[in-house]
């Protein structure tokens, strides 16, 4: 029962009480009684109205409540006449306004968040209280799809860490949290780092070299013409040991010349010069370095794309010298190696072991090799070529083993 029932029945139940009293004590005064029956009616009705009138304020703020619950801020309520109930109804109304521009406003915001989320070249990857992936922008998408979310997944809260994604490429993954509705969500940043790494490790390498040239050079010239002047003694020294002291000069002096060349092999990954662009055709190129290596390895070519493509030929030949020696590294003298071009993209598998997880993020680092003669530059040569030539490029392991190397020229 409501409490508006409940005052009614009590005015009305006191009245009946207050009527049957008054009728016994008036009953030989019939025109009395008539008289404070009526009027006993006429308190009845003026009760009842009373009671109307006291709740209207209740109803409204009831009725206000439902609407509220239901999300609807745009009804308003229209003024009475009342004072009281008119500055009710306005505080009411005006609460409602409050309510419906701050909901505007949140919304408002909440796309505004959307379309900066959706248009970030960063990858955004916004997850559920419970950890799963909720939200992905489409900068993360790929990264997801391809299976890295594993790697991000393991990282603390307010940490970050770096990514191999397709052997040349460094994603920087930094976790964060939020508060929704009082509880922790999650939320990761992933930003490209590839081309500020190389850039800096390029600077740094040389630096490195530059000095390292600089040092060797002038030893090596004073050294050189050290021995070639010694050589000239060679008539004084006796019988016995002139062939021992010829021999030694001439190995040192040999030495010198390979000194020389492993610092000229140093010093060509920082004199890459800028790509000289004219129309050449690819599959032409991958032919003619695989005919080279022909004698050392076969190479097995399915060469489709026969389009010219605006590159500097010498620097993607280098390139492709560089890929299929990698390849041959990997699958030794009875592995299988092919090369496709199609449609623009040029990759070359192997059979080999694959790329270890341990190795996968320093592939392009300068010097970094896991050859026992290597110098660690091939791949960094083929990265600056690459890059220089702004075509995108991935290594990576081939699914039921072995790995390939894809160059997009289209």
């Amino acid at each position: 029962m409501t409490l508006r029932t409940k005052f009614t029945v009590y005015l009305v139940a006191l009245h009946l009480v207050l009527a049957v009293a008054a009728f016994y004590v008036l009953l030989e005064r019939r025109v009395l009684l008539f008289v404070v029956e009526g009027l006993f009616v006429m308190l009845v009705i003026g009760a009842i109205a009373l009671v109307r009138a006291l709740f209207v304020p209740l109803d409204l703020i009831r009725t206000g409540a439902e609407l509220i619950n239901e999300r609807d801020f745009s009804t308003r309520f229209v003024s009475v006449g009342e004072p009281e109930m008119d500055t009710l109804i306005g505080v009411y109304n005006k609460m409602l306004d409050t309510l419906r521009e701050e909901r505007l406003a949140a919304e408002e915001r909440h796309q505004l968040l959307q379309k900066i989320v959706a248009a970030s070249p960063a990858g955004i990857v916004i997850c559920d209280f419970d950890g799963n992936i909720e939200q992905v922008n489409p900068a993360a998408e790929e990264l997801i799809r391809d299976g890295l979310w594993p790697q991000f997944a393991e990282i603390p809260v307010g940490k970050s860490r770096l990514i191999a994604y397709r052997g040349a490429r460094r994603m920087k993954a930094t976790r964060a949290e939020f508060r929704d509705r009082g509880f922790a969500k999650s939320f990761y940043v992933i930003e490209e780092l590839t081309e500020e790494l190389r850039l800096s490790e390029k600077a740094a390498y040389e630096k490195l070299v530059r000095m390292m040239s600089h040092e060797v050079n002038n030893s090596v010239g004073a050294v050189r013409s050290l021995l070639e002047s010694s050589l000239h003694y060679a008539p004084q020294i006796g019988d016995a040991d002139r062939d021992d002291f010829t021999s030694a000069l001439t190995i040192a002096s040999a030495r010198i010349d390979a000194l020389n060349r492993f610092m000229a092999a140093f010093a060509d990954v920082v004199r890459i010069p800028t790509p000289k662009r004219a129309p050449a055709r690819v599959d032409e190129l991958v032919a003619r370095v695989a005919a080279l290596l022909k004698p050392e390895h076969p190479i097995a070519l399915e060469l489709d794309d026969q389009r010219e493509y605006d590159v500097d030929a010498g620097q993607i030949e280098q390139v492709v010298l560089n890929i299929f020696r990698n390849a041959i590294d990997a699958t030794g003298p009875h592995g299988e190696i092919r090369a496709s071009l199609r449609d623009g993209v040029l990759t070359v598998a192997d059979s080999g072991p694959g790329i270890p997880e341990s190795i996968r993020s320093d592939l392009f680092t300068p010097f970094f090799t896991t050859k026992r003669d290597g110098r660690g530059l091939g791949l960094t040569i083929v990265q600056d070529i690459l890059a220089s030539h702004a075509l995108p490029y991935a290594l990576r392991n081939r699914e039921g083993g072995g790995a390939e190397f894809v160059v997009t020229f289209s």
